[in-house]
């Protein structure tokens, strides 16, 4: 018995849980696929009981000594109540640094691939209800996200058994709205960075993508663009800025346009720089994001739902039309030349929305394409006795302490 095997079949916590690592344009999904505890209830009860019974799971997972503050995370829950009804073929949970998100585009667009490539119905109950169409060489499929359901189109094999890594996967959007426009937040001392200068407040826009996405322009947090960026000074200028935000009025209200409670929240500020980006063919414009979320993770990625967040907003504003395809990068894809994300509205028709506040919101569709890519698999267990990594930790955490 090798070392591999003596370590799963060895008597230790809990069940040992079996992982797939992808990345798409750097930024990691690791899949849990086996070994999560069995939640009950709606996608959106299951999300509460992770996060109130299984967070010493999340962390044993994404943090050290298996993973890393910026490591991401899709765990497979076959079981939803729109799985039982038809309406999907299979639920996720997003997780992080810091907890659980509502909708995730880069981990959509690995999921997808990894769906479509496993024919283990263990994993898959219902793989075999996903029928390849041969004359496109695609598979489409129905995930269900906290934020509802997202319709993935894979690339496959002339045959149609497996995914192919060398054309990228779509994603049609749950439906995608502004939620406040221009709002100029003033920037109190006690929050305020070096960089910010004389100026006493800054202009930004809420947008939701299947999250909260608070949008601003590098420049309005007095940074001259994401190109030579100095990568610690704008962190810490996010840093004091997100909490602050999360808690002002303006954008409170702003977030009281979800349509569920639980989805109430600002996920992340995305720092935009419209004049710089890697330029793939067959797009009418191309622009930068950095995105900072949880905390204070950078996405290496362009950020799929903050993309499906950013079409809808230039929508709003009237700056992009249905069909016109946008590049959205990341500061890793412009280093690579490759990896950016392409996006458009698919459907002129618009979805009205009814928020928490009882208004209705006039909401689009977005397709987004990205490619992801196999890094390894892992099987994670805990030694009896072994109190460091039981659960998980920063370096951060245990400094502080």
């Amino acid at each position: 018995m090798d070392v591999a095997q003596r370590l799963e079949n060895a008597p230790s916590h809990g069940e040992v849980i079996r992982c797939i690592d992808m990345h798409t344009t750097g930024e990691p999904t690791r899949i849990i696929y086996s070994g999560w505890p069995r939640l009950s209830g709606t996608l959106l009860d299951q999300r509460e009981q992770a996060v109130a019974d299984y967070d010493h799971l999340r962390k044993r997972i994404m943090l050290e000594p298996r993973g890393h503050i910026d490591m991401y995370g899709a765990i497979i829950i076959q079981e939803t109540e729109l799985v039982h009804s038809g309406e999907a073929q299979i639920g996720v949970l997003f997780t992080h640094n810091g907890g659980f998100s509502t909708m995730c585009g880069h981990a959509t667009i690995a999921l997808g691939r990894f769906l479509v490539d496993t024919h283990d119905l263990t994993v898959f109950p219902r793989r075999n209800e996903l029928k390849a169409n041969l004359d496109t060489a695609t598979v489409d499929l129905s995930i269900h996200a906290p934020c509802g359901v997202i319709r993935v189109s894979v690339p496959t094999t002339a045959d149609g058994n497996a995914s192919d890594p060398s054309r990228p996967v779509s994603f049609l959007s749950a439906p995608a709205y502004a939620a406040a426009l221009s709002l100029t937040v003033s920037i109190p001392e006690e929050v305020r960075w070096p960089e910010l200068g004389d100026r006493r407040s800054i202009m930004l826009d809420l947008s939701y993508g299947g999250a909260f996405y608070a949008l601003v322009d590098v420049k309005e947090l007095g940074f001259v663009g994401l190109t030579q960026l100095d990568l610690p000074a704008i962190s810490h200028a996010v840093s004091r800025l997100k909490p602050y935000l999360a808690q002002h009025p303006a954008i409170v209200d702003g977030l009281h346009e979800a349509t569920d409670e639980r989805l109430a929240f600002l996920y992340s500020v995305m720092v935009v720089d419209r004049s710089v980006g890697s330029w793939p063919d067959g797009v009418d414009g191309t622009e930068t994001g950095l995105c900072f979320f949880a905390d204070n993770q950078i996405d290496r990625s362009p950020t799929g739902s903050c993309v499906t967040a950013r079409m809808a907003l230039a929508h709003n504003k009237g700056v992009r039309k249905p069909g016109q395809r946008w590049a959205y990068n990341s500061v890793v894809s412009n280093f690579f030349d490759t990896g950016a994300f392409t996006a458009s509205i698919a459907e002129e028709r618009i979805t009205r929305v009814e928020t928490i506040k009882g208004t209705i919101r006039d909401a689009v569709t977005v397709r987004v394409e990205g490619k992801a890519f196999y890094t390894g698999t892992l099987a994670l267990v805990v030694e009896k006795n072994d109190v460091t990594s039981e659960s998980g930790f920063t370096l951060k955490q245990v400094v502080q302490v």
